[in-house]
């Protein structure tokens, strides 16, 4: 059975330089209690390394790709050069967020006097694996404060995690956009023009832009890219549906298509 406490091979680790040789550095991993990890030479840069302290220094603070495992010795050997720069943003981002919701659960849990361990084992293990990770949670609170009430959560907690949660975190979200054509011949035709993007602006989260007639840029933002894709279809298909009764045409293309 594999140590809980051992990172994965090709796992990303987040670390501190400890003390660096001409044979490679030794660092401690930040997410697994301090233990001690190993980045061979041959491991910290690509190509010939002259000089090992111009890619990793004494405290820095870095991400290592896990390269073996040895379970029997508890030995971590890791490498630097694996790891590009955007998965190392990533990384640190994630490990920031959860150190941050840790605080934050703390925060959320006080006034109802529940300790972690409690709150872990009765829900938060099942909340964390559902979302995938503690951050997470308190996003999707921040997203729908009711989501306890509608999941039949009812503990002591819940009110309080809905408070830091609505105070501290921004909910998640994502944005996409197209270009609509709309056109009408009609002596009333730019009002019609105008009621038809007012209907398509009256979607949640749809922003509307002229960019010169006939074309008008749709945006929306929402939760995530499948609530996204439904809104701007709604918002769009009430706009041509609207034109097209008055007696005008339209045509909607995502942005980068040709019209």
């Amino acid at each position: 059975m594999a140590d809980p406490e051992l990172p994965e091979e090709g796992e990303l680790v987040v670390c501190t330089v400890q003390s660096v040789k001409n044979f490679g550095a030794f660092v401690t991993l930040d997410e697994y209690g301090g233990r001690e990890g190993f980045v061979h030479v041959a491991e910290v840069a690509s190509g010939w390394v002259k000089y090992i302290r111009d890619f990793i220094r004494e405290g820095q603070k870095t991400v290592c790709k896990v390269v073996k495992v040895d379970e029997a010795k508890g030995q971590v050997d890791l490498s630097l050069k694996r790891v590009t720069e955007h998965q190392k943003r990533e990384k640190v981002q994630s490990w920031r967020n959860m150190q941050r919701a840790d605080l934050l659960l703390g925060l959320a849990l006080e006034k109802s006097k529940t300790s972690k361990a409690e709150w872990y084992e009765k829900w938060g293990d099942v909340l964390v694996e559902e979302t995938g990770g503690l951050y997470e949670v308190f996003e999707a609170v921040a997203a729908d404060p009711e989501i306890f009430e509608k999941r039949k959560i009812k503990a002591s907690w819940t009110k309080g995690f809905a408070e830091v949660a609505a105070d501290n975190i921004t909910p998640p979200s994502v944005s996409i956009s197209g270009v609509l054509f709309l056109t009408s011949s009609a002596p009333e035709g730019a009002d019609h023009i105008r009621e038809a993007l007012i209907a398509c602006e009256k979607v949640r989260g749809v922003k509307v832009q002229v960019m010169g007639a006939p074309a008008y840029r749709v945006s929306v933002e929402a939760p995530d890219y499948k609530e996204a894709e439904e809104e701007l279809k709604k918002a769009t298909t009430k706009a041509l549906d609207l034109i097209k009764q008055r007696g005008g045409s339209g045509e909607f293309k995502r942005e980068g298509e040709k019209a």
